[in-house]
């Protein structure tokens, strides 16, 4: 099994590479580059379908005969909604950074000739949870919108709250009960010198890792409950991609701690 956490590789350029290979399971992958204003990311989509998510800062982007044109604009990920670009199977794609540039490529496997290039508008963020289980969440490319596999969402954690809690899974492909989805975590914190804890494990502890995360750390939960905790003084941000067989998120909570949601 893959290590579940993964630091960033320095400061420029492809700073995260998760690929369905080196995470061990079969749907998804996620890149991250970082780019000083001049500088330009390129890639291709190859057989999967992606979406651009900009994480901060701004860029003009261009894929073969589209032009996107200046995209993204909140210079901190809690500061604002996102911006982002879908794009399917079987196309190259550009994005000149007019400013420091942080980029998510997110990544499933996708059909081409389907879905369209197009600007993806996120859904109005909203709070989930109550107390210190309180959390906000955009939806960037939930199942309401139009894709083969890949779900998307961001999440902001208010410093000493806990997030994806009460503890839930969605490993088992048991409609419509329950879903089975891959997942990676893409964590920032405010300020960049906070942490937090994360823990992903099954009911029969066979997966029972406790995490320390830290600032630009990629975390894999390829199956069991995964609930995040950001500590006092340090408000946490992730950003989840999602994808499995059926492109739909039903999840199943930890019976442990289900009375938290009654």
């Amino acid at each position: 099994m893959a290590h579940l956490r993964l630091r960033p590789n320095g400061n420029n350029g492809l700073v995260q590479h998760v690929t369905p290979q080196s995470a061990g399971w079969r749907y998804v992958g996620f890149d991250v580059f970082r780019a000083a204003a001049g500088e330009t990311v390129r890639g291709e989509t190859g057989a999967c379908e992606i979406c651009l998510v900009f994480v901060s800062g701004t860029g003009h982007v261009v894929s073969e005969d589209v032009d996107f044109g200046m995209q993204g604009g909140r210079m901190s990920p809690f500061d604002g909604a996102p911006a982002a670009i879908f794009l399917p199977p079987g196309r190259s794609w550009s994005v000149a950074a007019t400013s420091a540039l942080e980029l998510a490529v997110c990544s499933a496997p996708g059909i081409e000739g389907v879905y369209a290039p197009r600007i993806v508008t996120p859904e109005p963020q909203f709070s989930r949870g109550t107390g210190s289980n309180t959390r906000h969440v955009t939806n960037i490319l939930p199942e309401t919108e139009p894709a083969h596999a890949l779900l998307i969402v961001e999440v902001i954690t208010p410093a000493g709250h806990t997030s994806s809690y009460p503890s839930h899974k969605h490993d088992e492909d048991n409609l419509p009960a329950e879903s089975q989805l891959e997942e990676t975590y893409y964590h920032r914190f405010n300020p960049s010198q906070g942490f937090g804890f994360q823990r992903v494990y099954t009911d029969d502890r066979s997966l029972d890792v406790a995490m320390v995360i830290e600032d630009r750390d990629v975390t894999l939960v390829p199956r069991g409950y995964h609930p995040c905790a950001a500590i006092h003084g340090y408000d946490l941000y992730y950003l989840n991609v999602m994808a499995g067989p059926h492109r739909v998120w039903r999840f199943h909570n930890d019976p442990d701690h289900e009375w938290l949601v009654r």
